[in-house]
């Protein structure tokens, strides 16, 4: 089996292993910093109404820290090795690490306060497995019972495959008919971090440009490049539903081609679902675009000097 999709089809099984792993309850009112995925899950939570400080870990660093040092934060780096969250270790008195590898130079540091694993197992290809099993961690770090979402998940699974696999037709075929020159994923709330999400992974994989945003954002000007742009709507059952159907509408009538991610799941434990097309789609694209690698450039890791 190909390595890439098997990662994506360990999805399930992975978030169960989360669901049974006790995760003691993760400090309020601190910064949450990482890079990526890192970032994009606590970011979800934010827009959940969880009172926490997510940052990306880079513009921490470079920007807000100051030279001071506070007294507790919680790192985030799935393979516990990224630059930037690794810079930040000597910010703080004490830190919460959050990672796949308890091993790591993130989880080993003197300040360490406690580890938290999202027992993701090894991941060599986009965030998958790893996405969602550190929106689960935070899920029940803050409180959260995700056990019915992720029955769900497991239920629904080959639903979401079969769906990501049309949306990758789909996606390429207006790209063989129309001069696309812009890709955008939209989300609202908790999902913005899945447009996100899905943005990066959609670009990693097919090496096309995909531009994720919050819906509302959009709305405030990027709109205006709607003909000949492809634009995938996040949709849930939360406060912005209507307006995004609304504004999928008056984009589509001024030529943009517009598709939808839809779930009825609840709006908070949606973002444990929304995401999994975006995985099987961004596979089966570059599948069919012939990309054999994920990482030319650079690799999994972002290792900054």
């Amino acid at each position: 089996m190909n390595p890439v999709l098997n990662e994506i089809l360990e999805i399930p099984a992975r978030a169960i292993d989360a669901l049974n792993t006790p995760v003691d309850a993760l400090p309020l009112h601190v910064t949450y910093l990482g890079m990526g995925s890192s970032y994009f899950a606590p970011l979800a939570f934010k827009y959940i109404g969880v009172p926490i400080n997510p940052e990306l870990a880079s513009e921490y660093y470079y920007y807000l820290a100051k030279g001071k040092k506070v007294p507790l934060a919680v790192l985030l780096s799935q393979s516990g090795r990224s630059s930037e969250v690794l810079w930040c270790r000597e910010l703080f008195e004490q830190y919460v690490a959050v990672s796949n590898y308890t091993d790591s130079d993130l989880c080993t540091a003197p300040n360490v306060a406690r580890v938290v694993p999202i027992g993701a197992g090894d991941e060599h290809y986009s965030s998958s497995k790893t996405y969602v099993n550190t929106l689960l961690t935070l899920f029940k770090g803050f409180g959260f019972d995700p056990q019915s979402a992720v029955a769900l998940l497991a239920d629904r699974f080959e639903q979401y495959r079969q769906q990501g696999q049309q949306l990758a037709d789909q996606l390429l075929a207006v790209r063989n008919q129309y001069p696309i020159h812009g890709m955008y994923v939209t989300g609202s709330g908790p999902n913005i971090g899945t447009a996100y999400e899905a943005a990066l992974i959609l670009s990693e994989s097919t090496k096309l440009n995909f531009h994720g945003l919050p819906m509302a954002q959009y709305d405030h000007g990027p709109k205006e490049t709607a003909q000949n742009s492809i634009v995938i709507q996040i949709l849930t059952k939360g406060p912005a539903y209507e307006r995004t159907r609304r504004l999928s509408e008056t984009i589509a009538k001024a030529g943009a081609h517009v598709f939808t991610v839809e779930t009825d799941v609840e709006e908070p434990f949606s973002v444990l679902h929304t995401i999994v097309p975006f995985n099987f789609a961004a596979y089966y694209m570059a599948e069919k675009l012939g990309i054999g690698e994920t990482f030319v450039v650079g690799g999994k890791v972002t290792e900054a000097d």
